[in-house]
Formats: C-alpha cells, sequence, structure tokens
C-alpha cells in the first residue's frame, strides 16, 4: 500500500510539473556524447540558480523514466535500471547520474528533463556510443554444476554498510546485454521482492542475504551472474560464472578431479618422505661423529698429518748428516782418578 502511494504521488507530481511548464521558459543545451564504460556520468546540470523542483531522466527505447528524483519524495528507478543509477547532486541545480555495471544494453539516447522554478525547464540530450573494446568481467566466484541437478548462487555482500536493495542480472555472453532476474528491496521495514525470470526463485532475509536457487539445470543457464548492492555507500557488485556440463561431461570432469587430487596427494607425501628421510640420515651422522669424538678424544683437533711427516723427515735426515761430518766433544768427571795417582806416587 504504501509503495503505490509513493508511485501515486511521483504521477502526480510529473503532472503538475508538466502543466507549470505550459507558461514557463524551456531551454535546451546541445546533444553530448559519452562512450560507454564503467561509473559512466551523464551530465544534466543546469546553468543558472534557483530552486529545484524535479528531475527525470528517459531513455528512446524504455517506455517509462529510467530515472526521477525529487526533493521531497525522493528517487524512483525502472527495474532495468534499480541499483545501478546514482544521482551525483554536486550542486542544488545538479541532476547528473552515474551508471554502474553497465552493458551493451546501456547503449542509446537518453533525455535529461530538470525542472526548476521560476525560471522553467532546462534539458540535454546524451548519447551513449558503443564502446570499442569489449567489457570483461573477472567472476569473483566460479561453480560448476549438471544438467538437471539443483544449484543455489549466494550473493555474499562483502563491504560494510546498510543494504536497501538487491538486484540479480544475467550477462549476455556476446552483446554484453543484461537482463534482470530478480530484485529484492526494503521499504518502510517491509521486503519487498520482485521477480522477473521464472528461471529460479529468489530468496531475501531481513539482513537482506540473498540467494537464487535453480532447479533441473540447462545448458542456457551457464553464464556470468552479477548480484547488486546499492547501500549508503554506493553500489557494489559481485559476480558468479557457472559453468553446466552434461552429465557424461560432469562425470569425466569429477574422475579427472579425482585423479588430479590423487596425484597431489601423493606427490605430497613423496616429498614429505624424502625431507624426513634426509633429515634422518643428517642426525644419523652427527650422532656417530659425536660418539667417534668420545672415544678418542686425543683425536678432536686433528692437524695435517702429512705436513707433520715431512718436518719429521726432515729434521731426521739433518741429524744424520751431522753426526758424519762434525766432531763430537764430551767432558768427563777425572777428580777421583787423579787422586789415586798422587797416592801411588807418594808410596
Amino acid at each position: 500500500m504504501v509503495a503505490v502511494q509513493k508511485d501515486y504521488w511521483y504521477f502526480m507530481v510529473l503532472v503538475m510539473s508538466l502543466c507549470l511548464l505550459k507558461g514557463s521558459v524551456q531551454v535546451k543545451a546541445p546533444e553530448t556524447t559519452v562512450t560507454l564504460q564503467e561509473g559512466m556520468v551523464l551530465d544534466c546540470l543546469c546553468p543558472w540558480s534557483g530552486q529545484l523542483t524535479m528531475v527525470s531522466w528517459t531513455k528512446t527505447s524504455l517506455p517509462q523514466p529510467v530515472a526521477v528524483y525529487h526533493p521531497q519524495f525522493g528517487t524512483n528507478f525502472a527495474p532495468f535500471y534499480d541499483g545501478r543509477v546514482v544521482f551525483l547532486k554536486t550542486t542544488p541545480m545538479d541532476g547528473s547520474i552515474s551508471i554502474m555495471n553497465v552493458s551493451q544494453s546501456d547503449v542509446g539516447h537518453y533525455h535529461c528533463s530538470l525542472q526548476t522554478y521560476p525560471q522553467g525547464s532546462w534539458t540535454k540530450d546524451t548519447f551513449v556510443k558503443k564502446t570499442a573494446i569489449p567489457i570483461a568481467i573477472q567472476p569473483d566466484t566460479e561453480l560448476v554444476a549438471a544438467e538437471n541437478d539443483n544449484l543455489t548462487i549466494k550473493c555474499d555482500h562483502i563491504q560494510n554498510g546498510e543494504v536497501y536493495l538487491v538486484s540479480i542480472e544475467k550477462l549476455g555472453p556476446k552483446d554484453g546485454s543484461s537482463t534482470i532476474i530478480a530484485t529484492c528491496q526494503m521499504k518502510d521495514d517491509i521486503m519487498e521482492l520482485n521477480e522477473y525470470s521464472s528461471r529460479g526463485s529468489l530468496n531475501c532475509s531481513d539482513a537482506m542475504e540473498v540467494s537464487l536457487h535453480l532447479t533441473n539445470v540447462i545448458e542456457e543457464d551457464g553464464g556470468l551472474y552479477r548480484c547488486n548492492f546499492t547501500t549508503d555507500a554506493g553500489v557494489q557488485s559481485t559476480t558468479v560464472l557457472l559453468t553446466t556440463l552434461s552429465a557424461q561431461d560432469f562425470g569425466s570432469f569429477r574422475y579427472m578431479l579425482y585423479v588430479y587430487i590423487g596425484v597431489g596427494v601423493v606427490g605430497g607425501t613423496f616429498l614429505m618422505g624424502l625431507i624426513l628421510l634426509v633429515t634422518w640420515v643428517n642426525r644419523r651422522k652427527r650422532k656417530r661423529e659425536e660418539y667417534r669424538i668420545k672415544l678418542h678424544p686425543g683425536k678432536r683437533q686433528q692437524r695435517n698429518h702429512y705436513e707433520q711427516a715431512c718436518v719429521y723427515d726432515r729434521m731426521k735426515k739433518g741429524t744424520r748428516i751431522g753426526a758424519r761430518d762434525k766432531e763430537i766433544y764430551a767432558n768427563f768427571q777425572i777428580v777421583r782418578a787423579h787422586e789415586k795417582q798422587k797416592r801411588k806416587q807418594k808410596r
């Protein structure tokens, strides 16, 4: 009931603004061109001062407005752009928007209508052209599922901040287009769930924890899924890549996975055993050396036997040569013999 009343007020404000425009001045700014890129900004900055009453963004290919801003009633977005468009509001007369999580489907003509008082309306057209470089998105999570199986894709919100809206979209494989699957929004403490696709069911909790449950997975379910979280700090996104395999391919994939795991376990066990064996051999050698030193303490510090042998041989040879060429002198004690001689002469 509250959502219906809010949409009614948006409609009434839009009708009243259009009625006031009949007698006011309308100024149109020159058209600008923007290249499709992540976080692109579509300018709608009024050059004069005054009071902003409403900002409306439309696209030629859509029957309903892309985004509407009113100072009193807030903002409202089209389902495809809900959670991806943010009003910048850098100045009181700024109606510029920024589009995130862009895809090729965002290409086209956009029209901005900025209603002011008392000057009137200020409008501007912006053309978003295709980018020459394809938009590459790296998935945060990769899942593999077999056909006819059941699978749950969980959207994990890692960053801090209060979440107001969560949307899940499936991106096109070639052109970068996206299809909104479901949205989960908190309005006036009431959880609102909107589903736009028959493939899968969305579950929302009060904590804005969202999961997409796929029953009887088919090949077309494979692809890139993006979860968009609208918080008080801005829009944050996570991506999940789902690969679908046939029952035969999934069996082969599982067999090869087991083979790789087995080879890894065997290789790790062999390497660990080799390290333990080398460590044990080194410890055993160290213990043998310590035991040998304890039995023969004199061999604890050994010099070079070869050098000692050479020195000893030179000393030995030198002694023999000296004994042949040199005279040998010796001192003897002959005192007692000399006294005996004197005694015999006296007799």
